[in-house]
């Protein structure tokens, strides 16, 4: 038992790990117990049962960064205080066996040199075995740290600049300039301080030495003396120290401009001249002003006498400027000029620089031109009133007069020739030329125009023609159709009467009958309605008259217009119900206007003029076409088919006249002397022979000819088209007669040696053979 707590005592044991630095890092050694060499103890290689790890009395080791390292040197030395002979240590973790090494004593090397901003630190193990190979003690964590160097200089990542309003107070922030420095912030290498140089303006701004934020020291900045200001921010590390690296960098401060100027006018007394005739609200001229303040800054206020505001204005134009306006039209009769006083201010919040110097007040002097004006009316528009049915001879007066100190005379006229009115040329008096009526056209709108004399400027005015109303249409009747049943008893109401009236007066109409009626009456309401009523029956369907009704209607106006219309009346085979089953069919009378009856009239007199115009264009026509007939000067045109095409010459025109000659003696076609002439063409004359006045083919065409004159819907009259004669070129070849013999013909066809040379082949095939002769017309 004793035995057994032994060994467990002993592996409890703790052992000491001692770190010694080497004497050339320059760190401070860790302390042991007696302040010797840092050792590690480890357990030696006894088998346990049960082993707990000691603790660490070290936790760090230190490299200087950027150290060379032509050879590897030593940070450090692992030791054990365990008596064992042979020992061996090995590392593990970032950078082991590359960066780091361990020899068999336990001493730590570095093998290169390490940058601090790269990396700042490295977590290492190390374990320890002995002789065997036998692990004494298992992975016991350390760290290498790298201490930093003054190795990097601060750095601005960006261009500053700032801006700040003119006459700000002390102290007020322009912008905030920030260096980085890539050393240890936490130590002096990375510790930044901030400071103006003598290389950029002091005069205006300072900077806060920690947090680099530049402001005002001074509350006199003027944008219009000075707009701009460049400083230059130098950044120092070792907290400023001489020995530290610096950066400079330049910022640019702008002045922002504030309205702190007072407006002022560039002259002292402005001239200007305007003709009488500008436009009202528009410019007259510019009133230039001078303010050092940026023009979204000038706010200049006019202000211009009392006396002269409702003549002129003054706007701001886009340049900030003073646009003098007319806000009334001149004339310069009443006043050729215009002087006044005009001043101008703004409303500051700080108290302006030029104060002193700024000119506030200046006058203007306007001279009014004079200009030929054209006629004045008046009035802007004139209005009159003119009672309809009626001429009358004065409406009323347009007058205008002459603006100009000549005070021409005016002429007046109404360019619209169609006017109803007309208007005297020199009292500008208007009249009626004819009867105006409401009920075509209620108002009448035209110009009249005033001219100076002579032939002067001119000038227009609208003038209204309102046409009053009088009682001069007579009532109409409306009412829905009307039928009466053969059952119907007395003072049964069929219908009830309405009446209309165009006349604008309001009316009061009153029905009655125009005539006896042994069926029918009527009953007035009083209220412009009636009722018409069976007075006595009995009514039949097939009681051949029909039933009607004279209704007088008055309107009660001044004069009273009254009206009679007949009322056509249907009488009906109805049921119980008083509906309708069967009618006889009854036309309605109603009266005719006058106008409708002239409507009517013209209509057919139009008709009429139109049908007698085409009964004497088609008599003309067949006069003219009789008449040269007659005349023997018809050169008709004979067009000839061959059906079976194949020919560009299966059309030839001939001239027709020649057949109308074909008697011999040329009874168709003479002289006025009545004696027979020489045909037109030349031809082969052939022996004289019997021949057959007016033969087939003559006959023929004078059949087609007269069938042609009298057939509406066939070709002209002058163009006569005969089929059955194939072309002289046809391929097909001739299937008519023409080439057969011509002896058992009962026919002479002599003739044709007379209607010239066209027709001398065809004479050769039926004609006689004799000697040719030509005549000459």
């Amino acid at each position: 038992m004793m035995a057994w707590l032994q060994l467990w005592t002993t592996g409890l044991m703790a052992f000491s790990v001692s770190l010694v630095v080497a004497e050339d890092s320059g760190l401070p050694a860790v302390e042991a117990e007696k302040r010797g060499p840092v050792e590690i103890v480890k357990k030696e290689s006894h088998p346990v049962l049960l082993r707990q790890k000691r603790d660490w009395i070290w936790n760090s080791l230190y490299v200087e960064e950027e150290k060379p390292a032509p050879i590897p040197y030593k940070i450090g030395q692992l030791k054990s205080n365990k008596a064992v002979g042979v020992k061996k240590f090995t590392i593990e973790g970032e950078g082991a066996n590359s960066i780091f090494t361990v020899d068999e004593k336990g001493d730590l090397f570095v093998t290169r040199s390490l940058d601090r901003e790269h990396k700042n630190l490295y977590n290492l193990t190390a374990r320890m075995y002995d002789g065997n190979n036998k692990l004494i003690e298992d992975s016991g964590h350390f760290v290498v740290q790298v201490t930093d160097i003054n190795d990097n200089s601060p750095v601005f990542p960006r261009t500053y600049n700032g801006s700040i309003s003119e006459r700000s107070s002390i102290g007020t922030q322009v912008v905030e300039v920030k260096a980085t420095d890539a050393d240890d912030p936490t130590t002096a290498n990375g510790d930044l301080k901030y400071s103006l140089t003598p290389d950029g303006d002091l005069t205006a701004f300072e900077i806060e030495r920690n947090t680099g934020i530049i402001s005002c020291k001074i509350n006199t900045l003027d944008r219009e003396t000075k707009s701009q200001y460049v400083v230059v921010v130098k950044a120092q590390d070792m907290r400023g120290m001489a020995s530290g690296s610096t950066a400079t960098t330049s910022v640019t401060i702008t002045i922002t401009d504030i309205n702190d100027n007072k407006a002022s006018f560039t002259r002292k007394i402005y001239e200007l001249q305007v003709p009488e005739d500008h436009k009202v609200n528009e410019k007259i001229g510019t009133l230039e002003l001078e303010d050092r303040d940026q023009i979204h800054n000038k706010e200049p206020i006019f202000i211009i006498p009392k006396e002269n505001n409702k003549m002129f204005s003054a706007e701001l134009s886009p340049n900030k400027d003073g646009n003098l306006m007319l806000r009334h039209a001149l004339d310069y009769e009443t006043t050729s000029s215009y002087s006044f006083i005009i001043q101008v201010k703004e409303n500051l919040i700080l108290p302006a620089d030029n104060t002193k110097s700024a000119v506030t007040t200046a006058e203007v002097k306007i001279k009014v031109l004079d200009v030929d004006e054209p006629p004045v009316f008046s009035q802007p528009i004139y209005t009159f009133n003119v009672v309809e049915e009626r001429l009358v001879n004065n409406i009323g007066t347009v007058t205008a007069r002459d603006p100009d100190r000549a005070s021409k005379s005016i002429r007046y006229s109404i360019p619209d020739k169609d006017c109803p009115i007309s208007i005297n040329q020199v009292t500008g008096q208007l009249s009626t030329l004819r009867i105006l009526d409401r009920e075509l056209e209620a108002t009448h709108m035209f110009q009249v125009k005033a001219q100076e004399e002579p032939s002067g400027l001119e000038s227009f005015v609208k003038v209204n023609i309102v046409v009053q109303d009088i009682n001069d249409n007579k009532p109409e009747l409306v009412v829905d159709e009307i039928f009466v049943c053969e059952n119907d008893v007395t003072e049964t109401v069929i219908g009830t009467l309405r009446a209309a009236d165009k006349d604008d007066q309001p009316a009061s109409f009153s029905f009655s009958l125009g005539s006896e009626s042994s069926n029918f009456s009527i009953k007035d309401y009083g209220n412009n309605s009636a009722d018409i009523m069976v007075k006595q029956g009995p009514f039949s369907l097939d009681d051949p008259k029909d039933y009607k009704v004279d209704v007088r209607i008055s309107d009660g106006g001044r004069p009273i217009q009254t009206s009679i219309t007949t009322l056509a009346i249907k009488s009906c085979r109805c049921d119980a119900r008083r509906i309708p089953t069967q009618c006889k069919a009854s036309a309605r009378r109603m009266s005719v206007s006058v106008h409708a009856l002239i409507a009517i009239l013209l209509c057919i007199l139009t008709i009429l003029v139109i049908v007698i115009l085409f009964v004497m264009r088609k008599r003309y026509q067949k006069d003219s076409l009789a008449s040269m007939k007659n005349s023997g000067e018809i050169h008709e045109q004979l067009v000839t088919y061959d059906e079976e095409g194949g020919g560009e010459m299966d059309t030839n025109g001939y001239d027709v006249s020649i057949l109308t000659s074909a008697c011999h003696d040329g009874s168709l076609l003479r002289h006025p002397d009545r004696h027979p002439h020489p045909s037109l063409y030349a031809m082969v004359q052939k022996a004289p022979q019997p021949t057959a006045c007016k033969g087939d083919m003559a006959a023929m065409i004078e059949v087609k000819k007269d069938e042609a004159d009298h057939d509406r819907d066939g070709f002209p009259y002058d163009t006569l088209h005969i089929y059955g004669y194939e072309g002289p070129e046809s391929l097909a070849g001739s299937l008519s007669s023409l080439d057969s013999s011509s002896t058992a013909s009962n026919l002479d066809y002599d003739f044709l040696n007379d209607w010239g040379p066209r027709f001398r082949t065809l004479a050769e095939l039926y004609g006689v053979d004799g000697p040719d002769y030509y005549h000459q017309y």
